[in-house]
């Protein structure tokens, strides 16, 4: 039988059982807001209504307001205090316009604002979402890579950082030695998107000191031993990971080296 071939990288181990795959990202639920459905009830009442009708709805509602505070379990009742607020507002709206005209939320700037505003929030969670699946596909991406063996050998992408959390969020905050090393090697290399200097300083902002220590260590002895195995330079993981802010000092001393 043929001997393994010895490993020339110093990654460590990696498990031969494949962990299940994340739960996909589920849509949040929007929370249940009273007052807003309070709101939205007194506008389909009042559509169509004029002035008169709608000073007789807001008479009710104060009504309503007034037998309300007597009771404990109803005084503090959100819903209630949106509508009244809402028949009030929408009493001064009608009572500044030309006689004979009735409410219509089409015409309301106060209405089509909220609606602007509710469209731009529902852009901004679905766009979390959808790069959130993106994150959480590419970490199921690296961590089949790794049980490949075939990580090192992978060009770094946009957003990696994040996959990296990911992979540490699944795994309770633990980062298997071999991710942090590939994005160090990385980053010192200027592979995969940090070829791009701007990618390369947002790393500072996303990456742990460890990693950023090893990566720079990683530079400077590169630069001065070009030919220098991978193997060769193990240790500067091991100094980085112990010792992030030793590492980060001599990467900064060894580069005032000139060879």
């Amino acid at each position: 039988m043929n001997a393994r071939p010895k490993m020339t990288t110093p990654w460590p181990p990696r498990r031969t059982a494949r962990r299940p795959l994340a739960p996909r990202v589920a849509a949040p639920r929007e929370p249940v807001d009273p007052a807003r459905i309070g709101r939205r009830v007194v506008r389909r009442r009042a559509k169509g209504m004029d002035a008169g009708a709608v000073a007789a709805a807001l008479e009710d509602a104060r009504f309503d307001a007034r037998q309300d505070s007597r009771h404990e379990d109803l005084a503090g009742d959100v819903r209630g205090r949106a509508e009244l607020a809402e028949w009030e507002r929408l009493a001064q709206l009608l009572a500044a316009a030309p006689a004979g005209t009735v409410y219509d939320p089409d015409t309301d700037d106060v209405v089509q604002a909220e609606l602007a505003a509710d469209a731009a929030a529902a852009a901004a969670r679905e766009a979390e979402l959808r790069e959130a699946a993106r994150v959480a596909a590419r970490a199921d991406e690296l961590q089949a890579l790794r049980e490949l063996g075939t990580l090192e050998q992978t060009e770094p992408r946009d957003g990696d950082e994040a996959a990296r959390d990911e992979l540490a969020r699944r795994a309770g905050g633990y980062v298997p030695a071999d991710i942090d090393a590939w994005l160090a090697h990385a980053l010192a290399a200027h592979r995969g998107h940090y070829r791009d200097p701007a990618a390369r300083e947002a790393a500072a902002g996303l990456l742990p000191p460890p990693v950023l220590a090893h990566a720079a260590l990683l530079a400077e002895l590169a630069r001065l031993v070009p030919g220098a195995a991978v193997d060769e330079l193990a240790f500067a993981a091991r100094l980085a990971t112990t010792e992030p802010e030793a590492a980060g000092a001599l990467a900064a001393f060894l580069a005032r080296v000139r060879p």
